[in-house]
């Protein structure tokens, strides 16, 4: 259990932080934009569950999500080690992908086909969960760009990924099953 009896500490004040493992480090280093990325998407999705507390379907499992996306900004924020030992350091997995996984597939098997890109929009559920992809796009960058340079579970790198493709599939499902879905319409804007 976490024990927060002080919210304010005063060491960030010169711009630094302290990683999970206790190392000083820059506010802008990359692992910190990394899982400040995905603090971001969590924030998203807490707005977009204002929209979708009616659906029995995606609303418990946005809020699985959230505390899936607490346990990877602690993956994130603590560099592996050769050494660790698995049973003492929280790492996201590969079920926990796979899952995500499952549960895309279990909701583009009742959306209707795609005939053109779909631009954020529709319904409010639905603009909310476009938002929190789009910053879970962030978040992946910022990832892969730190995993470019240091050490990154693989897992947390692919869970990103798949978390952004299921929340679209998760807007299509709020914008009535895909026929609310707001499309591109390549050129249609020129003079």
């Amino acid at each position: 259990m976490v024990v927060l009896n002080r919210i304010y500490t005063r060491t960030g004040d010169g711009g630094a932080t302290r990683l999970a493992n206790g190392a000083e480090v820059a506010k802008t280093d990359l692992r910190v934009e990394a899982y400040g990325s995905v603090d971001e998407t969590n924030a998203c999705l807490g707005l977009a569950r204002l929209h979708t507390g009616d659906d029995a379907l995606l609303d418990p499992m946005l809020k699985r999500i959230q505390n899936d996306l607490f346990d990877l900004g602690a993956d994130l924020a603590n560099p592996p080690a050769p050494d660790e030992d698995p049973a003492r350091v929280l790492r996201v997995t590969d079920g926990q992908v796979t899952r995500l996984e499952q549960e895309i597939d279990q909701i583009n098997a009742d959306l209707s086909p795609l005939t053109s890109f779909v631009l954020p929009g529709g319904t409010p559920a639905a603009a909310a969960l476009h938002q929190a992809r789009t910053v879970c796009r962030r978040a992946e960058r910022a990832a892969v760009h730190l995993a470019q340079t240091e050490p990154v579970a693989t897992p947390a790198l692919k869970y990103l990924n798949r978390l952004s493709d299921l929340l679209f599939v998760a807007a299509r499902r709020a914008n009535g099953q895909g026929a609310l879905d707001v499309l591109w319409s390549p050129g249609a804007t020129r003079g």
